[in-house]
């Protein structure tokens, strides 16, 4: 499986020592750097002081390769979305004290990844970027942002994502489907909290632990308690019991032939 070339904007990283004389070998080398956005003038062009007295400049048209407009420029609130806030860029050249950068050109090459190299079912690095009632956005690597449903954050059902991530987590994980043609990338992160055996071998039968309410059947034949993000039980129907809220349970029978757990509330 190929390895992931990009991290994501903002991942831990060792920063590049960048001074008069390196600089020259970034620009050679088309090295993938990383810097944090200090402003954005009224062009709309990004400003990152890079160190030793050089100040970098990433102008409009070199912000955006995914959302360009029609004129080939990004939005204005794209541009000012990105202060403070790391960004990845490429040296183009310099000019005197000034370094010419391009996050376009990371694009680039992160899109051709995506097409080329990246696969179904690799495990790759990713940050939440936004989130949504049907799922959540998820930075990849060079800008490129993949979809994760609802329905690939947890096993036990959830009513919104927010419930299983936040906005700037780091988490990793697994790539569902490709659309080459487009870059489109969905994602899946349930498989990432582990299977049901795994979730099950950290609990026991006879033991008492706390659990979240996560759906009453309409019928009253139970009620789903989760008991780890990828780990749901049932118990027998209570009234007065509300989605989301935490009980406690005696662990009744846990019946791995089945992928089942019987539990009581106590």
């Amino acid at each position: 499986m190929n390895m992931q070339p990009f991290t994501p904007e903002g991942w831990d990283y060792e920063p590049k020592k960048i001074t008069k004389d390196t600089i020259y070998k970034f620009i050679n080398t088309e090295e993938v750097l990383q810097g944090f956005v200090n402003s954005c003038d009224e062009e709309f062009n990004l400003h990152i002081n890079l160190g030793d007295e050089i100040q970098g400049i990433i102008p409009r048209g070199e912000i955006e390769e995914i959302n360009a407009g029609d004129n080939g420029l990004p939005r204005k609130s794209i541009c000012m979305g990105k202060v403070n806030k790391f960004v990845q860029f490429k040296v183009k050249k310099l000019e005197k004290n000034i370094a010419i950068l391009s996050r376009k050109d990371v694009q680039k090459d992160a899109l051709n990844w995506v097409k080329n190299d990246l696969q179904v079912g690799q495990r790759i690095k990713g940050i939440v970027k936004n989130i949504r009632p049907y799922g959540v956005f998820i930075e990849i690597g060079g800008g490129i942002v993949g979809l994760a449903h609802i329905e690939d954050l947890s096993v036990a059902r959830i009513k919104s994502p927010a419930e299983r991530v936040k906005i700037g987590q780091k988490i990793e994980v697994i790539v569902k489907d490709i659309n080459k043609d487009e870059g489109k990338v969905i994602l899946s992160y349930k498989e990432i909290l582990g299977t049901w055996e795994e979730n099950a071998q950290k609990f026991q039968e006879g033991t008492k632990v706390t659990g979240i309410v996560r759906e009453t059947e309409k019928n009253k034949n139970g009620i789903f308690i989760e008991l780890a993000p990828n780990l749901v039980g049932m118990s027998e129907y209570m009234e007065n019991l509300h989605y989301g809220q935490n009980v406690n349970v005696y662990i009744k029978k846990i019946i791995p032939e089945k992928k089942k757990i019987k539990l009581v509330v106590v």
